[in-house]
């Protein structure tokens, strides 16, 4: 089944077709929205066979119509992820032929984004018992009146002079005595406006997400060999721990352009000297520990559970301060780091991990824990801060960066996994947007402005717009 969303006007008579319909969707960076988009011919009785409509729908149903000449499979994700939010890519879905190139454009619409701040003073105001100044809009709740006055934006961007010296008028007063003047005067000291930035206008302008993921190799979990295992490999469905790197990592891959990982695993002997790791590369090179998107993260983790033994203790601070390390290099809002660790276990060094979210606090990055299994989580929740903030050694940590859930909770009764991940990544992402704006905003970084649209030599402009 599929659902029609929206369908261009026709254009006729080209092979370069430049669509202007706008779309509206709603876009949730926690969600993995999939679109697909078809081109069809549409011809007339005794008129050339060139009207090209796309219609697009929220799924991956492929139309049999005599008149299709190709379509295209993304993401909304993919669409604002892209550099200044523009994705090039082919059309397929017939063998052996090239079907061209779409080009889709994302804007984001917003209501006003500019944020006032002002300062206010007052004289001569009506002597009272004691007065707070100054309730702005309506309710001042049971405290003396002593007035009020009447202003407009246009009227505050003036700044400080003769215009924003307003009289405090107590409307009582005024019918009852016939020489009240006023209660007071309120000058306007200062006005200024800065715009709100969202998190798509850094990504926009350039900003990479990059993921990292770390993966608890303790004993606890079972022998990978048996199927009581929560590494356990079976052919036909994804343990628990491939479930939630799937899950979320599809999502985030989105917004890195090169699609390359770091991936880690912690708490397992190695070879050839079988020393405990809580911080080795899943492919086994200690220089390059990337993989190529979140399948060859999946490929590296299935290669380790062949290779190494499973361990302990289950220590998490290393593998938070191996991404800090990176983080700190890249300070200046160009990238910002999000580190899944899926673990099945009670943490053993959290002091530690404490002090590692308190200094990683201050950098761009964020930590997203998973457990798995039937463990018991409460120091886990703790790690959280939504309740109490974290701290470490009498030290606060400056935001909220960790968000946890048990990944039994998102377990669809049903057994339908696809739910089960759509679900989990939800509620693990929702908090990204608003830490990774909290770390811009605390730094004073604004976004880069978007790049020009890029339109090739001897081209018109072709795009359709979401």
């Amino acid at each position: 089944s599929f659902s029609s969303f929206g369908r261009t006007e026709v254009i006729d008579n080209t092979l370069n077709p430049d669509f202007v319909r706008k779309y509206i969707l709603d876009y949730f960076f926690e969600e993995k929205q999939n679109l697909r988009f078809d081109l069809l011919s549409v011809s007339r009785l005794q008129s050339r066979p060139s009207f090209f409509p796309f219609i697009f729908y929220f799924s991956s149903f492929l139309s049999s119509l005599q008149d299709f000449l190709g379509q295209m499979f993304c993401t909304l994700g993919e669409i604002v992820g892209s550099p200044a939010s523009r994705l090039e890519k082919p059309l397929g879905g017939i063998p052996g032929k090239k079907c061209g190139t779409i080009i889709l454009t994302a804007e984001e619409l917003s209501n006003c984004r500019d944020s006032g701040t002002m300062q206010f003073c007052a004289n001569k105001l009506d002597k009272k018992d004691f007065f707070v100044l100054l309730v702005i809009l309506s309710c001042i709740g049971n405290h003396d009146f002593i007035g009020d006055f009447t202003t407009s934006y246009r009227e505050l961007a003036r700044g400080q002079s003769q215009f924003n010296v307003y009289e405090v008028i107590n409307t009582k007063k005024k019918m009852k005595k016939k020489k009240y003047v006023n209660s007071g005067t309120v000058t306007l000291l200062s006005f200024s406006v800065e715009s709100e930035f969202t998190f798509l206008d850094y990504i926009k302008g350039g900003t990479q997400i990059n993921f990292t993921v770390a993966i608890d190799f303790t004993a606890s979990n079972g022998n990978p060999s048996q199927s009581t295992s929560l590494h356990y490999m079976n052919p036909y469905q994804l343990n628990a721990y491939a479930m939630a790197l799937k899950a979320v990592g599809e999502i985030i891959q989105d917004y890195d352009s090169d699609k390359m990982f770091p991936a880690l695993g912690f708490g397992a002997k190695l070879p050839p000297d079988w020393r405990v790791s809580h911080e080795f590369p899943l492919n086994g090179n200690i220089e390059n520990p990337y993989c190529n998107g979140i399948e060859g993260i999946l490929e590296a983790y299935h290669q380790s559970l062949k290779t190494v033994q499973l361990y302990g203790p289950t220590n998490f601070a290393p593998v938070v301060n191996h991404v800090a390390r990176y983080a700190a290099a890249v300070q200046d809002g160009s990238q910002y780091f999000v580190l899944l660790i899926i673990t099945d276990g009670v943490i053993s060094d959290m002091a530690q991990t404490k002090e590692a979210i308190v200094n990683g606090a201050k950098l761009p990055m964020s930590i997203i824990i998973v457990g798995v299994g039937q463990a018991e989580f409460d120091a886990m929740v703790e790690l959280d801060g939504d309740d109490i903030r974290i701290s470490s050694r009498g030290k606060l940590a400056e935001r909220d960066i960790v968000q946890f859930v048990p990944f039994r909770d998102y377990m669809d009764r049903t057994g339908n996994h696809v739910l089960s991940m759509a679900r989990l990544a939800k509620d693990v992402l929702a908090e990204i947007p608003d830490q990774f704006i909290s770390y811009m905003k605390s730094r004073g970084i604004k976004p880069n402005p978007a790049p020009p649209p890029y339109t090739p030599p001897g081209h018109t402009h072709h795009h359709t717009q979401i």
